[in-house]
């Protein structure tokens, strides 16, 4: 048994599913499934119920997916307190956020944070909004990256990026040629299928401006993917609405158009969350100082010192 097995049940035992699993832990379905089953001849009971088609943890595997949480969290704790024995950060950090941050917003901060501190490892945690709260708290994660606003009293939070929405349809779109001339208004949205996102900040701001203006979104598909989101757009399925930062290569490539709407003003804010009464270690310390400094644009800290 070691801590990888732990962190493949763990991961299992929170989506039940072995293939988002995999997906999560850049495996291969197989390469989990031989994970799970050596843990389960080393321990000698069933953790996992696989009948009916679907995935469920047995009697044995809560109790074991409590043992898993203790042991991680308690390996986490002994690496950070010897990293602080030392003046040069080392030990661990895992940071959760949804897909589209882990996709177009983080990897400039983690690759600028392994350039200064290569001793340091970093874990991501891909989830939505709440289930990133969630992981905060229960000291499964360090840090998290969430939309701003977040009210819970028991986190601190750093603001570190500054986002729009836009629209976005495919280049030859009848929306695209009109942006030529000028913005399309939410009405002219309304005519055409609508490609959502299944939950989330983005799809409430999105139910809130239609109904707003009384007009009924003619939804086409719910997704639970931006990735997938800007595939089906790309194919003509329906337009969307997503983060700009999405959206930067598409549009470069050619893919996809993005059309900012003047009518349509959602800003997302980002921000680093972690808990008040964490005790930071060095290597967490500097990671939100690199962090801080890469992607706060100049209008939040301006804000911030307005405050």
């Amino acid at each position: 048994m070691d801590f990888d097995q732990l962190e493949t049940f763990l991961e299992v035992a929170r989506t039940l599913s072995f293939s988002r699993a995999a997906e999560k832990r850049f495996r291969t379905q197989p390469a989990i499934s031989a994970q799970i089953r050596a843990l389960e001849e080393e321990i000698g009971a069933r953790l996992f119920d696989r009948s009916g088609g679907k995935v469920s943890l047995t009697a044995a595997g809560k109790a074991f997916q409590r043992y898993a949480d203790d042991s991680l969290l308690s390996r986490r704790t002994i690496v950070a307190t010897l990293a602080e024995m030392e003046r040069i950060p080392r030990g661990e950090i895992v940071v959760a956020a949804n897909e589209g941050t882990c996709l177009h917003v983080l990897p400039e901060v983690f690759a600028q944070f392994k350039r200064a501190y290569p001793k340091v490892a970093v874990s991501i945690m891909r989830s939505e909004h709440a289930r990133v709260l969630e992981s905060v708290i229960d000291n499964t994660v360090d840090f998290g990256v969430v939309t701003m606003p977040m009210t819970d009293k028991r986190l601190e939070a750093v603001a570190i990026h500054r986002d729009e929405l836009v629209l976005i349809v495919p280049p030859q779109h009848p929306l695209a040629a009109m942006a030529k001339r000028k913005p399309p208004a939410l009405n002219d949205v309304a005519q055409y299928p609508l490609v959502m996102p299944k939950f989330g900040r983005t799809r409430d701001a999105l139910e809130a401006l239609f109904h707003e203006r009384a007009l009924k979104p003619n939804i086409a598909m719910d997704l639970d993917s931006s990735e997938l989101l800007k595939r089906f757009v790309a194919a003509n399925v329906g337009v969307g609405f997503i983060a700009r930062s999405n959206v930067v290569e598409d549009v470069r490539a050619g893919v996809l158009t993005a059309i900012a709407m003047p009518e349509v003003q959602v800003r997302r804010d980002l921000a680093l969350v972690f808990r008040k009464d964490k005790a930071l270690s060095r290597a967490a310390l500097a990671f939100i100082d690199v962090t801080a400094k890469i992607k706060t644009p100049q209008g939040m800290v301006k804000e911030a010192e307005q405050r």
